[in-house]
């Protein structure tokens, strides 16, 4: 698959087929995405997989937290505290988009919130990759880190598979260092779902839009048309 057919294609599934992915397959998509640029190559990233029982025990834990109400809070800031434009439409025209292709209303709290609960079971995904970080970096490694997950993601669709990246599991990061065995020193950035696409799903004909060129980029030193 060429690169820009594997970034055009990528897309936020949101159910997966129970079709499992090799070992073999995902330590390729690691090894292509390990060449993410980092500064001074320092390569801050670990990424753990997990499929089978694992992941089954970890969804089951997490699950538990989600449903009894227990209060949660990631280790770091993702979102801002009061929204602003042009990212509060942005961000209301994808969950709208969302909610409306699932045919789930504004005012269905009940349906919102058991669609909210599939992020904790990886969206029927196979397999999970936590992202995590060392926590004692600064900001770049963060960078970095994000350049790592967009190459397992477009890597991933190399191999003709698709994924969600899903902060949310940021919150559980208790549960994940718990279950998971993580070193203290490791931070928690988020999880990939990865797996086979399931095409009958409605939800994942949900297509984001994005900003056209000229709203995101400026161009200086070039001569007019």
């Amino acid at each position: 698959m060429h690169v820009d057919d594997a970034i055009r294609s990528r897309k936020s599934v949101r159910r997966f087929l129970p079709d499992p992915v090799s070992r073999d397959t995902l330590a390729h998509i690691i090894e292509v995405a390990g060449r993410a640029p980092s500064g001074n190559n320092i390569q801050p990233w670990q990424v753990h997989v997990v499929a089978g029982e694992a992941l089954h025990r970890l969804s089951a834990a997490i699950l538990a937290a989600f449903d009894s109400g227990e209060e949660h809070q990631p280790e770091y800031t993702y979102y801002p505290t009061q929204w602003f434009e042009p990212y509060r439409e942005r961000r209301q025209r994808c969950g709208y988009g969302l909610y409306e292709t699932l045919g789930i209303r504004r005012e269905d709290k009940a349906r919102r919130h058991e669609q909210m609960r599939r992020n904790f079971l990886f969206f029927d995904a196979p397999v999970a990759m936590i992202v995590t970080i060392d926590r004692r970096l600064e900001t770049g490694s963060y960078m970095d880190a994000g350049m790592l997950i967009q190459s397992l993601m477009t890597a991933a669709r190399g191999q003709g598979l698709h994924t969600c990246a899903q902060a949310a599991l940021a919150w559980y990061h208790r549960i994940i260092r718990e279950q998971l065995g993580l070193a203290d020193s490791e931070l928690v950035l988020c999880a990939i779902a990865v797996g086979h696409e399931d095409p009958e799903a409605p939800e994942n004909h949900f297509i984001t839009e994005r900003e056209p060129v000229e709203n995101v980029a400026t161009f200086h030193g070039f001569e007019t048309d």
